[in-house]
């Protein structure tokens, strides 16, 4: 398969799974939901799911096999997008092209769609019955992306970045910063898979 077929296909099958996982806008509290669904459901590229599915093809798994980890890697990215474009944060009002979900929404709801997609992420994980295989692979695909996320992680990168500001940094102090808060979830992207 050539790469753009694969990026089409890659592409299809991760907006079929974050349709189905995502709450449904009229299932309450409807406003949260809606909020979720516009945070994700937004657009992107989509490149950590690829990942996850370049990952997984190579090593022999099957499409749903992936569909969960890719599916929980781009609701965490998409967490940490809500979570970076507030205004105690970056300050953005525009993401891919649209209004950020707390200028889309309003503050509160944005913090609270980011609460509610972290937890959701896990519990795909947890749950979805293509995971069901050799024992420890749901443990070993949480801790992988726990980690990726936390305070060695996603956070710790963004937490860098914001006292940074108007601050100059070094090259290894920028590289390591992006290594945190961009690598550490790309690397996840591999690794669950294997």
């Amino acid at each position: 398969m050539d790469f753009e077929s694969f990026m089409q296909e890659s592409k299809e099958r991760i907006e079929a799974k974050l349709e189905a996982v995502l709450p449904a806008e009229s299932e309450p509290p409807k406003r949260l939901h809606s909020a979720m669904r516009y945070a994700v459901l937004g657009g992107g590229k989509r490149v950590r799911p690829m990942l996850v599915y370049a990952t997984g093809k190579m090593l022999g798994l099957s499409g749903e096999q992936l569909d969960a980890p890719a599916a929980a890697i781009e609701i965490m990215h998409a967490f940490s997008l809500i979570h970076d474009d507030l205004p105690a944060m970056d300050n953005d009002d525009l993401r891919r092209g649209k209004p950020t979900v707390h200028i889309a929404y309003d503050e509160a709801t944005a913090i609270l769609a980011a609460d509610a997609l972290q937890p959701l992420a896990f519990e795909i994980l947890t749950t979805d019955p293509a995971l069901d295989g050799p024992a420890g692979l749901r443990s070993s695909m949480v801790k992988i992306l726990a980690q990726a996320c936390g305070s060695r992680g996603m956070t710790g990168g963004q937490s860098i970045d914001l006292s940074a500001e108007g601050k100059q940094l070094t090259k290894t102090e920028i590289e390591h910063m992006y290594q945190l808060k961009t690598g550490r979830l790309l690397g996840a992207s591999v690794m669950m898979p294997s």
